[in-house]
């Protein structure tokens, strides 16, 4: 299958965020399972020349936006597998920063309006262009009446991936002809208007042939206004073909095993390298050197939706546990400012590190006991996972992929603990679990250890529920393929869901077919047939 996935950043080349993360593994697993995938990002100005010195020049064309017509210079970078496409205009992308200027909307469209336009360009196919956030929810939109006259794309779908509804891309009515090069038709309920407005997020919704988010419960919590930001009725409008797919982590990237990388390996069935990535964490962020005290760790963007109200309201109350803490990242300034006072009145007890550091954070990762995550919203979260994969025990509150990926303490194959309430009063009690189970039981504690580090994160499942998605859109998926990825693990197809139990024709005739071959089921199915015939005579 062909597959053109369009991001706003893809690790290792660019990142802020998760969504790199996920534009740099997803494709790679993809591509490792036979697929053609390409993906297409801008070429920013913070892409190191070490990328840059293996790109090739391919070609450069004129982009009809509206009533412009920009330059777009098109890189090409082949790696594991995958081909990487980079779309140069150095007005657009030669800044400090990759989000957050004037002209967000016009950069954008402007990307948008590469991707569709590229295919007749490489004159290459793609069956699927899979697109992510809003940066991208131009792209289905403009794929509606390109596919209809551009032979590259005739028949080719869209895919569009919600990593965080909480940034839609909105702005004013009267940007949509001469911004975004749309007739005045897009606007409308089932499109782009918004409250008086343009949303590009809704619009891609609703132009999309399918839409997935990166977890099953971020799936379903995203009907509900405490979650949607205002767009839980496009989303229950859309359900159908609505689909949440777990996120997953690159396993050799985040490797407790590896060599060098770490003070000391370890792994599940060995423990006793954590001991010394534990010393060599205190050392660093400035922590007292006590082997026998839990440490407590969060790596985060320090905003609201993180939880950090719930952590700076409860922090005194946190320290009056026997414990160490250390935080890693930056945001807003009440949040930094708190810890900062906190690492002042508990020296040698609390570290605060505000700022980035992916050395650090491995530290931590690998250093740390506990992993403090109480987000408020978190569509999938991969810190979670990451510290799973170290061996250090994630505290999270129930919702969207952390949900998804801890089990409780207490419950069968449990690998950490979780609290329902945004409440500080339930994560503190919770906390103090943990540290109770860490000073009394070290047994059961290296059983929730094992069981987080040999637990499966990597992408390989949900590359596979991609592909699915992928035929599903194209139309292409047929019964074999269904007996290829099992029920239980494969999404539900929308015919699946409005039949009931009843299975797709196609399905039931493969099983006749089995059937047949084993001499089994031929004679019932003739008086069958039978009945049936005498059954229509009477009524005639």
């Amino acid at each position: 299958m062909n597959i053109l996935f369009t991001s706003s950043e893809v690790a290792p080349f660019i990142k802020t965020g998760g969504l790199a993360d996920v534009a740099g593994s997803l494709p790679k697993a993809l591509a490792a399972a036979g697929h053609d995938i390409r993906v297409i990002l801008p070429l920013y100005d913070g892409i190191g020349q070490e990328w840059r010195e293996k790109m090739t020049y391919l070609f450069n064309f004129h982009v009809y936006l509206a009533w412009r017509t920009p330059y777009c210079g098109i890189f090409e970078l082949k790696q594991d597998g995958v081909t990487y496409y980079f779309v140069d205009n150095e007005y657009y992308f030669k800044r400090s920063g990759l989000y957050g200027h004037f002209d967000d909307g016009e950069r954008f469209a402007f990307f948008s309006r590469a991707v569709v336009e590229v295919p007749a360009q490489l004159d290459w196919h793609p069956d699927v262009i899979h697109c992510n956030d809003w940066q991208t929810a131009l792209t289905p939109i403009y794929l509606l009446e390109e596919r209809t006259r551009t032979p590259q794309l005739y028949g080719t779908k869209s895919v569009f991936t919600i990593h965080n509804i909480e940034y839609q891309g909105r702005y004013g009515r009267g940007l949509l002809e001469d911004l975004f090069g749309l007739n005045s038709g897009y606007f409308h309920e089932h499109m782009v208007a918004y409250h008086g407005d343009i949303n590009l997020m809704k619009g891609a919704i609703y132009a999309a042939d399918y839409v997935t988010t990166v977890s099953p419960t971020y799936a379903g919590e995203l009907q509900y206004a405490f979650y949607a930001h205002g767009l839980e009725g496009v989303v229950s409008d859309n359900r159908h073909k609505l689909r949440g797919i777990l996120n997953g982590i690159d396993m050799d990237l985040y490797n407790p095993t590896a060599e060098g990388s770490l003070a000391a390996p370890y792994s599940a069935e060995d423990l006793s390298g954590k001991a010394a990535c534990k010393a060599a964490l205190q050392q660093a962020v400035g922590l007292r050197q006590d082997p026998n005290v839990p440490v407590i760790a969060c790596i985060s963007r320090l905003v609201d939706h993180k939880g950090f109200g719930m952590i700076t309201s409860a922090i005194h109350k946190i320290m009056a546990m026997d414990v160490q803490m250390v935080v890693l990242g930056t945001g807003d300034w009440n949040y930094e400012e708190a810890f900062r006072q906190a690492q002042m009145q508990y020296p040698g007890r609390f570290s605060a590190n505000i700022m980035y550091s992916a050395a650090l954070s491995t530290a931590i990762y690998s250093g740390a006991d506990l992993f403090l995550m109480p987000s408020i919203a978190e569509p999938c979260g991969l810190s979670q996972m990451i510290a799973m994969r170290y061996g250090t025990l994630p505290v999270v509150r129930e919702t969207g992929g952390l949900k998804d990926t801890v089990v409780p303490y207490g419950v069968p194959n449990d690998n950490g603990f979780s609290f329902a309430n945004v409440n500080p009063h339930d994560m503190v009690w919770v906390l103090g679990q943990a540290v109770d189970l860490y000073y009394n039981d070290k047994e059961r504690w290296q059983v929730l250890q094992r069981n987080g580090m040999t637990r499966d994160f990597s992408w390989s499942q949900s590359a596979l529920d991609y592909v699915q998605i992928y035929k599903w859109a194209t139309g292409t998926d047929t019964a074999s393929d269904q007996e290829e990825t099992p029920e239980e693990a494969a999404p539900v197809p929308p015919q699946e869901e409005a039949a009931g139990a009843e299975r797709p024709a196609a399905q039931d005739a493969s099983s006749g077919a089995d059937n047949a071959a084993s001499g089994t089921e031929k004679k019932p199915a003739a008086k069958k047939n039978a009945k049936s015939k005498k059954s229509a005579g009477k009524k005639k």
